[in-house]
């Protein structure tokens, strides 16, 4: 029997490029210790030309941010009829769009931080920036501002009062053109990284960054935060927060695997961050880590997913 052909993308020209270099070349190396034929394609506008040239099995998608998790790249693999990891075009769609997602957790009934999202034109064209009195007033401070698609806390500020929103905004906006003004709440961070073709919860990962936010350097710089596994916190709540972020993975539509990002406060309780339809797979990364308190090492985790994506 001849070895599948897989085609690991990864690179790109998004924001999250090295990261996800660094994800490729891990599941490149577990691919081929797995005996996958494997190539890894440093995506670029020959793409698809690369694609159809090598008639892959199926793709790996290891890439981060635009073009890798926003459907993009999805929507390629579909009309190439190349079966692909990962959640669908739509489900990436929605996960991707913070504001999008916060909209359908809203309508679902799942809880998620207090928030407002406006787009460039609202302020250059419609006057938004008349509305920071009302909204600082609604949210309280520190109002945490985030771009609209942007992941690995790219560009997340936080304003401490109503004259530190603007220079927030402004930095937002350098991201996206849509931004999202949520109300902070300090609590436990916890991620649960969804996982199966019968989507299960992997471990609970609490995350204790050494600096006051778990930013792009603490997730990815070794040290720079501790991650307890699973995390401190009763069986029962234990239950809540695993019913709760396979929920928001159904909610979306998503499939193969993801992470849910929950903050847990003693007074609001359970609240939904965003779910990420592609976590990191480098050393750093929540995802593998879970799988590994739960007894899947890296390249079984890699072969799982994969297969998902060959078998649907």
């Amino acid at each position: 029997m001849s070895k599948k052909k897989i085609a690991v993308l990864k690179g790109g020209r998004s924001l999250e490029r090295e990261i996800s270099l660094k994800s490729g070349a891990r599941v490149e190396k577990a691919l081929k210790e797995l005996g996958y034929s494997v190539e890894g394609i440093d995506v670029d506008a020959r793409m698809v030309k690369k694609l159809k040239e090598m008639k892959p099995d199926a793709a790996f998608i290891a890439m981060h941010g635009r073009s890798g998790e926003d459907g993009t790249v999805q929507e390629l693999l579909d009309i190439l009829g190349i079966p692909y990891t990962g959640s669908d075009v739509l489900p990436s769609i929605r996960c991707m769009d913070k504001v999008l997602s916060k909209h359908i957790f809203v309508a679902d009934g799942i809880p998620t931080p207090r928030f407002y999202a406006f787009n460039r034109d609202a302020f250059q064209e419609l006057g938004a920036t008349d509305t920071l009195p009302i909204i600082s007033r609604e949210l309280g401070f520190p109002i945490v501002v985030k771009p609209a698609a942007q992941g690995s806390a790219l560009g997340i500020r936080f304003a401490h009062t109503e004259s530190e929103l603007p220079a927030a905004l402004i930095s937002a906006f350098s991201f996206d053109n849509k931004v999202l003004l949520e109300k902070y709440i300090k609590g436990k961070e916890l991620a649960v990284s969804i996982l199966g073709k019968e989507p299960r919860a992997l471990p609970i990962v609490e995350v204790r960054s050494k600096t006051d936010f778990f930013d792009f350097e603490s997730r990815y710089t070794l040290g720079k935060a501790d991650y307890i596994v699973p995390a401190e916190v009763s069986s029962d709540m234990a239950a809540a927060i695993e019913d709760l972020s396979l929920k928001v993975f159904e909610s979306l539509g998503c499939s193969g695997f993801g992470r849910v990002d929950i903050l847990m406060d003693e007074s609001d309780g359970l609240q939904v961050l965003e779910i990420n339809t592609i976590p990191g797979f480098t050393e750093t990364s929540l995802l593998p880590m879970a799988a590994q308190a739960t007894g899947i090492g890296f390249n079984e985790l890699v072969e799982e997913i994969l297969l998902c994506a060959m078998e649907s």
